[in-house]
C-alpha cells in the first residue's frame, strides 16, 4: 500500500502506489416508478408472443429482483415513444436527458473530491444507449468548465462492462501521469432504446430489468494530493472470448437499437469468469477467498448465481450488487460505479483487497484489482 504523509487534510501519496477513487457521484432521473407498474405497462402495450411473452414477464416479476426504477420519462410518454419508433426523436431525447444527468454526476464528483473542474487533466465517457457526435464529454466539457486541452477518451460499445473497462483506463492513463487528475463518466439510458415492436424474449427481459442513470468518479494519481477517500486502483485484466459477438450487444437499424441478448450469457460468465479472476489474482498471490468487496455487474437473477457459483462465494458477497439492482436496476455500464459508490460510503478495512467485474458486448469480461 503506499504511504501516506498528511498535509492541511490532503495527503500526498508515493508514485509507488497506484491511482486512487476519491469520489463518485450518481444521478438519475425524476421519475421512479415499482416494478410491478412498469410490467403492467409492458404487459398491455408490447407486442408479445402469445404464449412465451406473458409467461415471460410473470417469471421476471416473480425473481428479477428488481424493486423501483428511475425512467427518463413519465411511463405513459415513454410507452408513447416506444410505439412511435422513432430513431430519430429517440435519440434526441437521449442526448438532452444525457447531457443534464452527466452534467449533475460529473460537478457532484468534482466537489465532493473538492476539485476544480479546470484541474481535471483528463476525462473518460462511456456510453451505449445513444448516439452523439461530438461525443458527451466533448458537449459537456466547456459546459462545466474544464480546460480546453483537457484529454478526452470516448467509450463506445462496451455496454455493462464499460464501467469496469472505464475504472481500467483510468488505472493505465494515471500509471502514466501519476500527477495528473483524471474522471470517468457513465451515462446509459436503457429504457429510451427498448422496442415495443419487438415481443422476443431477449427484449422482454431487457424492458424487466434495465434502468436509467449516470455516475462520475474522479481518480487521482500516485502524486497528486488528494483525500483519502477510496480505493486504489492496483491492476486489470480484460478476456474477450472468440466467436461470441452476437451473445450480447445491439442490432443497429432505422427501429434503432435492438437488444440481442443470448441466454448464453449466465453460462459463459460461469465458465469463463473464473479463470479470467483467478489470472488477475495470481499476479497478487491472491485467492478470491481473500477479496473482501465485490463490485460485480452481475445483469440479471441468472447471472448472480452463476458469479456466485462460480467463484464459490459467501451468500452476502453480492449484497451490494443486489441492492443496487433492487433499486435501480440493471444499469449497464453505471451499475458497478453505484455499487462502488456505496462500498466507499462503509469501505472495508484499510489494505484490505476488492474486486470489481463486469461483463459485456464481445463476449468480454473486465476486471479491476483494488486494495482499500
Amino acid at each position: 500500500m503506499s504511504m501516506r504523509q498528511t498535509t492541511n487534510n490532503r495527503t500526498r501519496r508515493s508514485a509507488v502506489g497506484g491511482p486512487q477513487v476519491v469520489a463518485i457521484q450518481t444521478a438519475f432521473p425524476p421519475y421512479q416508478y415499482r416494478q410491478e407498474e412498469i410490467l403492467a405497462a409492458l404487459a398491455s402495450t408490447t407486442l408479445l408472443e402469445s404464449e412465451t411473452g406473458p409467461r415471460v414477464l410473470r417469471k421476471i416479476e416473480a425473481s428479477s429482483g428488481v424493486e423501483t426504477r428511475s425512467l427518463s420519462l413519465p411511463l405513459d410518454k415513454l410507452v408513447d415513444l416506444a410505439r412511435r419508433e422513432d430513431f430519430t426523436e429517440q435519440n434526441r431525447l437521449w442526448l438532452d436527458t444525457a447531457m443534464d444527468l452527466g452534467e449533475r454526476a460529473l460537478i457532484g464528483a468534482l466537489h465532493t473530491a473538492g476539485i476544480q473542474p479546470e484541474e481535471v487533466d483528463a476525462v473518460i465517457s462511456t456510453t451505449v444507449t445513444g448516439l452523439a457526435v461530438p461525443s458527451l464529454e466533448a458537449r459537456l466539457a466547456h459546459r462545466v468548465g474544464l480546460r480546453p486541452d483537457v484529454k478526452r477518451i470516448p467509450l463506445f460499445g462496451s455496454g455493462c462492462a464499460g464501467g469496469a473497462a472505464g475504472l481500467a483506463r483510468l488505472h493505465d492513463y494515471l500509471l502514466a501521469h501519476p500527477d495528473q487528475v483524471a474522471v470517468l463518466l457513465a451515462v446509459e439510458l436503457c429504457t429510451l432504446a427498448y422496442q415495443h415492436k419487438d415481443g422476443s424474449v431477449a427484449n422482454i427481459v431487457a424492458g424487466s430489468l434495465f434502468g436509467d442513470g449516470a455516475a462520475a468518479a474522479v481518480a487521482l494519481g500516485a502524486q497528486r494530493d488528494g483525500y483519502p477517500a477510496g480505493p486504489e486502483l492496483v491492476d486489470t485484466h480484460s478476456l474477450l472470448l472468440p466467436g461470441t459477438e452476437e451473445v450480447l450487444g445491439w442490432d443497429i437499424g432505422s427501429h434503432g437499437f435492438r437488444i440481442m441478448l443470448s441466454p448464453e450469457v449466465p453460462t459463459l460468465t460461469e465458465k469463463h469468469l473464473p479463470t479470467a479472476v483467478q489470472g488477475l489474482l495470481a499476479r497478487h498471490a491472491l485467492s478470491p477467498q481473500q477479496i473482501s468487496s465485490w463490485i460485480i455487474h452481475g445483469g440479471g437473477p441468472k447471472v448472480f448465481t452463476g458469479v456466485q457459483r462460480a467463484l464459490d462465494l459467501q451468500p452476502d458477497a453480492l449484497e451490494l450488487t443486489r441492492r443496487s439492482v433492487a433499486e435501480r436496476g440493471n444499469l449497464s455500464s453505471v451499475s458497478v460505479l453505484d455499487i462502488l459508490h456505496a462500498a466507499m460510503e462503509a469501505p472495508p478495512p484499510a489494505n484490505a483487497p476488492g474486486l470489481v467485474a463486469a461483463m459485456g458486448p464481445g463476449f468480454a469480461i473486465e476486471l479491476v484489482l483494488l486494495r482499500w
